[in-house]
């Protein structure tokens, strides 16, 4: 038996704004990785970076469980993962490091590291994982045990070293397509009842992940996929729900959260899912990831009614056609607010994710996309801002305007990091504007609803109240400074050239072609 300890660098008290939220789960891809090798004969442990303090703890890890191997794999289904944060990817380091000291050998895995190999390979990782990585683990796994025959040229989705110090990158291999032969997440090596004793202190309900699929087809041209590419693998309904139920019975969640990037793409998925979780009585309130026009598709909101869905999160992005014309999402606004209607009908909350400073967005488009949100009222937004990554269309486009720093140092960072429509500091204080003016409205409406039954009313609407009146006060200064904002330029970013347009400024020279 050899023992494996995975791990992942994904540390929330890292991530000051979700730290607040306090919203933990535990690293899905990382559990599903672990059972994996488990199934194939490996002895595993698990390091879960989400609730620690610091990697010192993962140096304690070490010490305790002496593994042959620290593996580092980062959970491909959260989406703070997907970002490839600078505090994330410095404390894998350090975590390399520790685990070298320890006389391991080193396997990193994730997104930023498919990305961007050969810097791990530098800091000390013996291979790191590119792309999906359980297949390729195991393969490396059994060559460096004596299991197979070693030759690491070999192996599909492997970068290393060669014995010249030169790294090596080898062909992409192709995706597990049938999901449904991946055993269950190894909820065994989590700490459960931690995490349920923070959600229902912070939340009052317990609230666990999972998946549905692998991947995204779509072609969002801002849209990094370095794990998947652009295929997308779906388990059956039957065998998520056998896992839902099976969560259900063993850990009683209140709430299941869907990982997927998008929940219900293949047709007749939905319907088929909704009648087995009703036959199996399986229901579990969740909230899952969708896109605006697959909403409008067939019966896909009753089912998702049926399901047990409780709140969907659509990239509505802009209230602008051109900017989602320019992003290829393949959406159109009115489908938005189509979307909202019918989810409102079934009882079905919303979330907005919107996107701004994508090139080419002007003052008018940021208008209609908080007109938007006015008009649809969702029960809840997520603001970023354009955020070049490699391998995307949009990161081809704007490279040459990149400085020094290129990822986020967290989640609420909101760095422009090109010569983007405004200053970072305009879109800074754009969220803020932006998040006044949505908690005002919903404190209002809560308000008046509450004011139509009086017996209904709580100490928490006198605070609901207080807050509403403080955002009152306060929008029109925050938006004058919004204003102030748009007529500066960029930190750090020399002024265009007099006559050249963005899109010139983004086209090599002869040059660099």
């Amino acid at each position: 038996m050899t023992s494996l300890l995975f791990g992942q660098s994904y540390y929330l008290k890292f991530d000051p704004k979700l730290w607040e939220a306090m919203q933990p789960y535990p690293p899905l891809g990382t559990l599903y990785a672990a059972s994996f090798l488990r199934a194939h004969g490996y002895e595993v442990a698990l390091f879960d970076a989400m609730l620690a303090e610091s990697e010192q703890e993962w140096a304690e890890a070490l010490a305790r469980e002496q593994p042959r191997y620290a593996i580092l794999y980062e959970d491909n289904f959260n989406y703070l993962s997907k970002m490839c944060l600078l505090r994330m990817r410095e404390a894998a380091f350090t975590m390399i490091a520790m685990a070298r000291r320890q006389g391991c050998t080193v396997v990193v895995a994730g997104s930023d590291a498919t990305d961007h190999a050969e810097q791990y390979l530098a800091q000390g990782a013996d291979y790191v994982l590119l792309g999906e990585g359980e297949l390729t683990l195991l393969e490396l796994l059994d060559g460096l045990e004596g299991r197979a025959p070693f030759d690491p040229a070999g192996i599909q989705g492997l970068a290393y070293r060669d014995s010249r110090e030169q790294a090596v990158r080898t062909a992409r291999r192709p995706d597990i397509r049938d999901l449904d032969a991946l055993p269950f997440p190894a909820w065994d090596l989590v700490d459960v009842p931690r995490y349920r004793q923070i959600w229902r202190e912070r939340h009052g309900i317990f609230s666990m992940n999972m998946v549905t699929t692998r991947g995204c087809p779509y072609h969002c041209n801002w849209c990094a996929k370095p794990i998947w590419g652009q295929r997308y693998n779906v388990r059956s309904p039957e065998n998520v729900v056998a896992e839902m139920k099976w969560l259900k019975e063993t850990h009683g969640p209140d709430h299941i959260w869907f990982a997927d990037d998008i929940m219900g793409l293949k047709p007749g998925w939905l319907e088929r899912f909704a009648d087995l979780v009703e036959a199996e009585q399986a229901r579990v309130p969740f909230k899952c990831l969708s896109r605006v026009d697959l909403l409008l598709r067939g019966n896909a909101v009753e089912s998702l009614q049926r399901a047990g869905c409780q709140i969907v999160w659509v990239g509505a992005e802009s209230g602008s056609q051109k900017i989602l014309n320019a992003m290829e999402k393949g959406t159109r606004v009115e489908q938005i607010g189509e979307a909202r209607r019918r989810l409102r009908e079934a009882g079905i909350q919303v979330g907005f994710f919107l996107q701004f400073g994508y090139p080419g967005e002007t003052r008018a488009d940021i208008k209609k996309t908080l007109q938007m949100v006015r008009d649809c009222r969702p029960d809840n937004i997520g603001m970023s801002v354009s955020y070049p990554l490699p391998g995307t269309p949009f990161y081809e486009r704007v490279q040459l305007q990149l400085g020094e720093k290129q990822n986020w140092t967290d989640s609420a960072d909101l760095a422009m990091m090109y010569r983007g429509p405004f200053s970072t500091a305009f879109y800074r204080q754009l969220h803020t504007v932006l998040h006044k003016e949505f908690r005002a409205r919903q404190a209002w409406d809560g308000l008046t609803a509450a004011l139509r039954r009086p017996h209904t009313l709580r100490p928490r609407h006198l605070r609901q109240a207080a807050g509403l009146l403080y955002r009152l006060l306060t929008l029109p200064a925050a938006r004058w400074r919004l204003d102030r904002l748009a007529k500066t330029g960029h930190e750090g970013l020399q002024p265009l050239p007099a006559g050249l347009t963005l899109d010139e400024a983004a086209r090599p020279t002869p040059q660099q072609e």
